[in-house]
């Protein structure tokens, strides 16, 4: 029996996709069959979105806390204008809280044969890749009363760099390598250094450092001056087991810890020295060699930027395999790790001697400033307990710490805001002491 007037109507609207009917319509169809033929002929008049065609470019990365401006061109090859909406996803964490709605969703009107090009403004909020998700179009037709939907698979990827906010500290470090590279008159002494030119002497001077033969042919006091010498490796080791994972404040122990190697890469290779990375905890997780003087920093931050904390014991036997493997001579090896007690006593401890018979050990950790909260709290019974544990656990750091530096280990411990400044000094303090 042959469907006839409202009947074939109705059956006709039920065989469209799902989904292509402004929600509000719905109940309006089986009343008003003129209005119903209006939004069958607006359907059919609408753009096709399978035949859309996309291609991206922009931004490839981006710094965390910085903006990434990615396009996407979206050419209409079809004879009908396109009036759409469109959503560009990306993964939530591309976005500030909030801001996802705004920044992802566009309406465009693309005219028959030609192309348009919007752009997606990512704020990141994590480190890492950031790829591109699927483009979903909403194509509406002349009367705004139905729509046709699909989505579009266009692939890119943003990476979220490494922030590297202790580069504000990289000038008054670089100023102090100037006088110990000896363009002020500041007295450097100590093995290893480099004679570099004769000064008067001046109070304060160390006396050891008088040029008695050239005091001789003048009337003055002739001191030498010495500068570091260059062309040193430096080995940076991250820790990327368990402990790297624990957050101090809002940062993560990892990224405290990449801060400070940065910090420690630019002032190193600045000073002319030669500066590797090695990401372990179980295998390497990242590593940069045998990188020109101007391309180490940017391969590093590249390195640095996916890595994420493994939730696994750090294997400390394979980690100094590994650095001894990566330093065949004599080095400096920065190992940025926790100095929680039981990894260093049963880890770091046992295989330590074979990394400082070779080699000068710098180890660096990220304290928490609420460990001296705690232990300055007094005035209730859970402040009284919380200041014992607080009391306890820094004693057993600088416990942790002096085993160490009974192995000749430098010891930084300092919190995330200050641990790379103070990196860098410590490696300012080994070169001025002649012990790189």
């Amino acid at each position: 029996m042959a469907l006839t007037g409202r009947t074939a109507l109705l059956a006709a609207l039920g065989s469209l996709p799902v989904g292509i009917l402004e929600p509000s319509w719905a109940g309006i169809l089986a009343v008003n069959a003129p209005l119903s033929v209006a939004i069958l002929c607006d359907y059919a008049m609408a753009a096709p979105v399978r035949r859309l065609q996309f291609t991206r470019s922009g931004d490839t990365s981006v710094r965390l806390g910085d903006s990434a401006e990615v396009q996407l061109t979206i050419t209409n090859p079809s004879a009908r204008r396109l009036r759409a909406r469109l959503r560009d996803a990306w993964p939530p964490s591309s976005w500030l809280p909030g801001t996802e709605q705004a920044s992802s969703r566009h309406t465009l009107t693309i005219p028959a044969g030609e192309r348009r090009r919007i752009s997606t403004t990512l704020r990141p909020t994590r480190r890492g890749d950031r790829q591109a998700a699927r483009v979903t179009v909403r194509s509406y037709g002349p009367l705004g009363l139905a729509a046709r939907q699909g989505h579009h698979e266009v692939p890119w990827t943003v990476r979220v760099l490494p922030p590297f906010t202790s580069r504000k500290h990289l000038p008054s470090r670089l100023a102090r390598l100037r006088e110990l590279d000896g363009r002020t008159s500041v007295l450097i002494r100590g093995e290893g250094t480099e004679f570099d030119s004769l000064r008067e002497y001046v109070p304060g001077d160390d006396t050891r450092s008088i040029d008695w033969r050239a005091t001789a042919r003048q009337t003055t006091v002739a001191v030498r001056t010495w500068r570091p010498e260059r062309d040193r490796h430096i080995l940076i080791v991250l820790d990327t087991g368990r402990t790297s994972a624990g957050r101090v404040g809002n940062v993560p122990r990892l990224d405290a810890s990449m801060d400070a190697a940065l910090l420690l890469t630019a002032l190193a290779t600045r000073a002319g020295d030669r500066v590797d990375l090695l990401a372990y905890d179980r295998r390497t997780r990242a590593q940069v060699q045998r990188r020109a003087a101007g391309e180490v920093l940017p391969a590093m931050v590249n390195a640095l930027a996916p890595l994420e904390p493994e939730l696994v014991e750090t294997d400390a036997r394979g980690l100094s395999a590994a650095a001894l493997k990566h330093a065949p001579q004599r080095s400096l090896i920065v190992l940025l790790t926790s100095l929680d007690a039981a990894p260093i006593e049963e880890g770091l401890l046992p295989v330590l001697p074979q990394l400082t018979q070779r080699h000068t050990v710098l180890v660096a950790a990220v304290a928490d400033p609420h460990i001296e909260e705690m232990a300055s709290g007094r005035g209730s019974l859970d402040a009284v307990y919380d200041a014992a544990a607080g009391t306890q656990t820094g004693i057993q750091r600088r416990r942790t710490a002096e085993q160490l530096q009974r192995h000749g280990v430098t010891v930084v411990d300092a919190t995330p805001e200050n641990l790379a400044p103070a990196l860098a000094d410590a490696y300012l303090a080994l070169k001025a002491a002649g012990r790189l």
